[in-house]
């Protein structure tokens, strides 16, 4: 009899454990423990209307999000919250970059796995407040909208609030025609899909909450939180530090997939200059110990002309065994004439010959041209101006930025570009090289990049010190391009 009670009294102590497995499993909120930016974050809604979490990644950006946005469809506020709080159902959006990371991010932190159905209510939003499920017509496993039970202070069921799920490559024409109480926008939104939710929640007086690594740059939305924020605006930035979650060899083993110049972003939240790096690649891949060059590697040159911005110089060489290209000299100075620049050129040791942009041709007052006057100063300008390499389809190269600027990737993404560790003017220029929000490139405070872009595709036309030819243009039949050679 005693061992018959012991089973039963097992069966009964694992029916509870059970009942209580999945009471902790499907009701996710009810032990919700945020960390001190995750409840800055939910009560900031108390005063604003407008919120950003610009968080760095693994820290629970999408994990809080969509917390919050659980509380708000459910009514369930734990005891904790002194931020705003509907007191009757809403109507609501959550949207992604796109409709599968919507599917795969979003809707898995809000209901559970998409593709098991048997762990539905695992997610954000608890089991018995899901009353009903949309899918989404011709993508396996995602939803289109959610019917949520929504309770009364009191915990009484009062009616259902509704979630639509949506994504930017939807186009703002699907942001347009409704009004909603909330909007959940998680990765960085354009200005104009912003703007469209703003419009949303304007007349219902609704909330716009954003949590993203800010991967886009400095957007204008970025820019007006953290430069001229509004009142109902609200910006909390989290990092690594601030996620107890993360301990130092999850840290150090992320970090190591992350280039330098993107660190501060990923691990801080801290937004990088417009849409990107120029090059991907960090300074430590690139820059190394001067050394002497030999005499009978290639050197070429290449100049990128100013004056209230500085003229630019570098000297670059070729190793001819592997056809690395090191930088190896640097020059830039403001406000200074051709007679001055060209002081500068001759007091080098080595003349090898110089790429300059098409702008050398231009004449001022009817005087001669830039590149002449160089030349008149002793300076070896070679006899055109710059262009990039012709391929096989053309006689001439063209000058468009974008063929140097590939090459000159491929090349750092081999470990064939190199870079003197003396050139402290090249590194600071390389290091503030990016997009703009036109996805094209900034055109300040770029002139050693310009220059490098010139030297880089300018190979061709690179000399030796010691000359083992005699002077001659010659035509490389093979590949239809033009060496400089003496």
């Amino acid at each position: 009899m005693s061992n018959s009670l012991n089973k039963v009294e097992k069966e009964k102590l694992l029916t509870l454990m059970q009942e209580r497995e999945e009471r902790r499993r499907f009701n996710a909120i009810s032990q919700w423990s945020p960390y001190g930016w995750q409840e800055i974050l939910a009560n900031a809604t108390k005063e604003n209307n407008q919120c950003l979490a610009m968080a760095g990644n693994r820290v629970g950006k999408t994990y809080t999000g969509a917390r919050i946005t659980a509380c708000h469809l459910t009514g369930k506020y734990p005891d904790w919250w002194t931020g705003k709080r509907f007191t009757k159902p809403i109507n609501a959006w959550a949207a992604g970059a796109s409709t599968v990371t919507t599917r795969d991010i979003l809707q898995k932190e809000l209901l559970g796995d998409p593709v098991n159905i048997e762990l539905r209510g695992s997610g954000a939003i608890p089991k018995d407040c899901i009353v009903d499920v949309i899918r989404k017509p011709q993508i396996p496993n995602a939803a289109e909208s959610l019917v949520i039970k929504f309770h009364s202070p009191s915990g009484k069921h009062i009616g259902e609030s509704v979630l639509s799920f949506k994504s930017y490559e939807m186009g703002e024409e699907k942001f347009m025609g409704s009004s909603l109480d909330w909007i959940w926008l998680d990765e960085q939104p354009a200005q104009n899909i912003y703007t469209q939710c703003l419009t949303r929640t304007l007349d219902k007086r609704g909330f716009v909450m954003m949590t993203f690594t800010p991967e886009s740059g400095m957007t204008p939305v970025i820019n007006q939180f953290l430069k001229d924020r509004k009142k109902g605006q609200f910006l909390i930035q989290a990092g690594w530090d601030e996620a107890p979650h993360l301990d130092e060899d999850a840290k150090e083993q992320i970090l190591a997939q992350y280039l330098p110049n993107e660190r501060e972003m990923r691990t801080k939240g801290q937004p990088v200059f417009g849409r990107g790096m120029v090059f991907p690649y960090s300074l430590e891949k690139i820059v190394i110990e001067d050394f002497a060059i030999p005499d009978s590697w290639p050197r070429i040159s290449a100049i990128d002309f100013g004056f209230d911005h500085p003229t630019a110089i570098v000297w670059a060489a070729i190793n001819p065994e592997n056809g690395c290209f090191y930088i190896t000299d640097e020059y830039r100075e403001s406000r200074q004439t051709a007679v001055e620049h060209a002081i500068a050129i001759r007091a080098r040791a080595h003349q090898p010959p110089i790429a300059w942009p098409h702008d050398g041709n231009r004449t001022f007052d009817g005087g001669d041209s830039m590149a002449e006057q160089y030349r008149q100063e002793g300076v070896n300008f070679l006899p055109e101006h710059f262009t990039n390499p012709p391929d096989i389809s053309q006689t001439k190269g063209d000058i468009k930025i974008s063929a140097g600027i590939t090459a000159m990737t491929r090349a750092m993404q081999k470990g064939l570009f190199k870079v003197f560790q003396s050139c402290h003017h090249w590194q600071q220029e390389y290091g503030t090289y990016h997009f703009g929000e036109s996805a094209k490139i900034v055109d300040k405070e770029d002139d050693l990049m310009s220059a490098t872009r010139y030297a880089f595709q300018s190979q061709r036309f690179a000399q030796a010190v010691k000359p083992t030819y005699k002077n001659s243009w010659a035509k490389r039949e093979n590949d239809k391009e033009y060496d400089w050679v003496i």
